[in-house]
């Protein structure tokens, strides 16, 4: 089977304020480094504002439409941002998701892969922060639970940042599994693994600053491919974070573009020997320095494309 790439030019709208690290750039970049792969190419849909509820109240909706600029950025706290085409690029952020786990769960895709900016996965309930709007992962999660009737949705999320907004959108469903890797100490400061969830289901992995391609591997090999195992998802989400390259400006991270390759194979591989059947959907988190982001992005597509095969 292939490999299916969502994206839309919309995401190219979201336009934040000059030396801002979550840029136009980024997707330029990713998108350039994905051209020459022989990927099934799909248009990102708009998402419904009734897909939104699944993770966030309507007065939250209403906030964020409220706040698009007519011009200009404006600014929703000290990280976040909304030009005009922000709100737009959001939903066909959520959209591309959706559509991703519909083809995945369809049967037409074995994986996909999501490039589409804003990221998602700090956005809470009813708080936009680090960059993000809406929680995509949540949100495919929510979908894969409630539209297709899967029972057991694994989300990985492997940014170098903590995922607070998708363990708080999952926080209370019993039905997802939550596992975060990500640097610790380091914004937003949540994350310990004092944190289950209402129901044990989620994993947070404090990461040292200085951690290195080879400790992340012992760790995963220790602590989260049992778990996955153990769990036997029907579906496997990845908040695929290029962050913790240790190019990367924003964090002190230090694994290569080659960790995320074997990252991507190994819980591939993982999503193929159980309940999954190899079905995977992974959607873009952060990732800052343009060249590393471009190569980690390739390589775990790459990965994708192999695990698919």
């Amino acid at each position: 089977m292939a490999t299916a790439l969502i994206t839309h030019a919309d995401g190219l709208d979201h336009v934040t304020p000059d030396g801002h690290p979550e840029r136009v750039a980024r997707l330029e970049h990713l998108l350039h480094a994905l051209q020459p792969l022989d990927l099934i190419r799909e248009t990102a849909p708009e998402a419904r504002e009734a897909d939104l509820l699944a993770c966030h109240p309507q007065s939250y909706i209403d906030r964020i439409k409220a706040a698009v600029p007519a011009e200009g950025c404006h600014q929703l706290d000290a990280d976040t941002w909304m030009s005009p085409g922000s709100l737009k690029a959001a939903m066909r952020g959520v959209g591309a998701v959706l559509k991703a786990t519909d083809m995945v769960l369809g049967g037409d895709v074995a994986n996909a892969f999501c490039a589409m900016r804003p990221p998602g996965h700090h956005a809470e309930s009813e708080t936009p922060m680090g960059f993000c709007l809406f929680g995509n992962a949540a949100l495919a999660a929510k979908h894969a639970l409630d539209h297709h009737g899967l029972s057991r949705v694994a989300v990985v999320d492997f940014d170098v940042h903590h995922g607070n907004g998708t363990q708080d959108l999952l926080w209370d469903e019993e039905r997802a599994l939550f596992i975060g890797s990500h640097q610790m100490p380091l914004w937003p400061g949540t994350g310990g693994r004092d944190e289950r969830g209402a129901h044990g289901q989620i994993v947070n992995l404090p990461l040292d600053p200085g951690c290195t391609g080879a400790q992340m591997r012992a760790v995963y090999e220790a602590e989260v491919f049992p778990k996955l195992r153990a769990y036997d998802p029907e579906l496997l989400i990845l908040s695929a974070g290029f962050d913790a390259h240790q190019d990367d400006p924003l964090a002190q991270l230090n694994w290569g573009t080659e960790d995320f390759g074997w990252l991507t194979e190994q819980l591939s591989a993982v999503a193929a020997s159980g309940a999954a059947g190899g079905r995977v959907v992974s959607t873009l988190e952060g990732g800052y320095d343009l060249v590393a982001l471009a190569a980690s992005g390739k390589t775990h597509v790459e990965a994708l494309m192999e695990a698919a095969r």
